[in-house]
């Protein structure tokens, strides 16, 4: 392989340090540049709201590799650098300064930004957005005992923020616009449960409801102003209503993209020598046989070894099935697979879901396993993925009784 090839990596997130490592491993030994937007070395984004914020990790804990990683690996790890425009038929993005740097293959990990919805209010001071370790210092700074915090979505950011607020001895209201928390992820079976967990630790969880403001005064937030005219008092307002890809880069070249950049197997995208990872890669799975875009941290690990891969050449594909966890009060939970609104039918509970000891299953009308969710109950991720990947109709009654094996439950 030519010494002289340059491989640029768009984003420096945990995705996009892991296409510099897959490549080194992979033996390339040609130029890696790295471009960070910001100006910390990469570091993985699910402690923001978990450890980091419940005071118990700090950033060196959760960075990717320390900055002599990079040195010995010759990888020119720009910060506070991006790409300012993509030209793919010349193979050339253009920095910050209007300088241009070529390339041979690319790879786009631009990751993705909080949705900032128009409610008046939202640019005040102490009304606080979820996505940097900036912002997850900033707001562990205002969760101070006895303090008003108000979170504005029932998603999984405004979940594992109200539980580590309650950790703080943080008054805690969560205002959401569905009739559970999580609807959309996990329907409204498993919506129920985090409803009640919270409920039980304190929170004060408004559901189907609408804000109207977040109510400021000189300029800092003082609450949030409620459809129906209540005002909820804050000293602090936690915007979490979702994330939006970093697609613009990939859109202003001309790449294929509906939702997220469209990718291959392979993770290739329209263009043969531009790859796709992360939040921002819409894929054709090949096990799903469906194109999905998953915004977890699992893809941002596990898809760059098969992107380096794809850049040299390789017929890796990645068929990695969804998988994402979270850790709110006592509870633990892991979920595998894809179960979207209206591609179930029902759910089956293997445990006791009221002391949250269970696994749930998502099932199609064949009775196929398109997802499950085990929580404080461990050690059976692989039989769920097994169930997931296999596609093998279940019996719904072997599913749901704990004492026959999840090896032994097809129907």
């Amino acid at each position: 392989m030519s010494p002289n090839r340059t491989f640029v990596i768009v984003g420096g997130g945990l995705a996009g340090a892991k296409v510099a490592e897959g490549l080194r491993d992979r033996d390339f030994d040609g130029e890696i540049v790295l471009l960070s937007e910001e100006d910390h070395l990469p570091y993985e984004r699910p402690p923001l709201s978990k450890e980091h914020l419940a005071g118990t990790k700090s950033l060196p804990d959760f960075t990717v590799h320390h900055g002599d990683w990079y040195r010995d690996h010759h990888v020119d790890l720009r910060l506070g650098t991006t790409a300012t425009a993509l030209d793919a038929a010349a193979h050339r993005v253009t920095l910050p300064d209007g300088s241009t740097l070529g390339y041979d293959k690319l790879a786009l990990a631009t990751g993705s930004r909080s949705r900032r919805p128009p409610i008046p209010g939202s640019d005040a001071e102490g009304v606080h957005y979820l996505r940097t370790v900036d912002e997850s210092d900033a707001l562990l700074a205002a969760l101070t005992p006895g303090s008003r915090l108000v979170v504005i979505g029932a998603g999984w950011i405004g979940m594992e923020v109200a539980a580590a607020a309650r950790g703080h001895d943080v008054t805690v209201t969560v205002v959401e616009a569905a009739e559970l928390p999580l609807l959309g992820s996990l329907g409204p079976e498993m919506g129920t449960v985090f409803a009640e967990l919270h409920r039980e630790h304190g929170v004060d969880l408004r559901v189907s409801a609408t804000v109207e403001e977040i109510t400021t005064e000189a300029g800092r937030a003082t609450g949030v102003r409620l459809g129906t005219g209540d005002v909820l008092a804050a000293d602090a307002v936690l915007v979490a209503v979702g994330a939006a890809p970093n697609v613009e880069l990939a859109q202003q070249a001309g790449l294929a993209v509906d939702g997220g950049v469209l990718v291959d197997a392979r993770l290739v995208s329209s263009d043969p020598d531009i790859v796709a990872v992360g939040d921002i890669a819409a894929q054709q799975h090949p096990v799903l046989g469906a194109r999905i875009r998953v915004e977890h941290w699992a893809n941002a690990l596990n898809q760059p070894a098969v992107a380096a891969s794809t850049m040299l050449g390789g017929s890796e594909e990645y068929t990695n099935l969804p998988y994402f966890f979270t850790d709110q009060y006592d509870l633990g939970m892991e979920y595998v697979g894809h179960a979207p609104p209206g591609s179930y039918v029902r759910v089956v509970v293997r445990g006791d879901a009221i002391r949250r000891e269970f696994v749930a299953f998502w099932l199609d009308v064949d009775h196929r396993v398109l997802a499950g969710m085990n929580v404080n109950v461990w050690d059976v991720t692989d039989a769920v993925k097994s169930l997931v990947a296999s596609k093998v109709p279940v019996d719904p009654a072997a599913l749901s009784d704990p004492a026959v094996p999840l090896s032994e439950v097809g129907a």
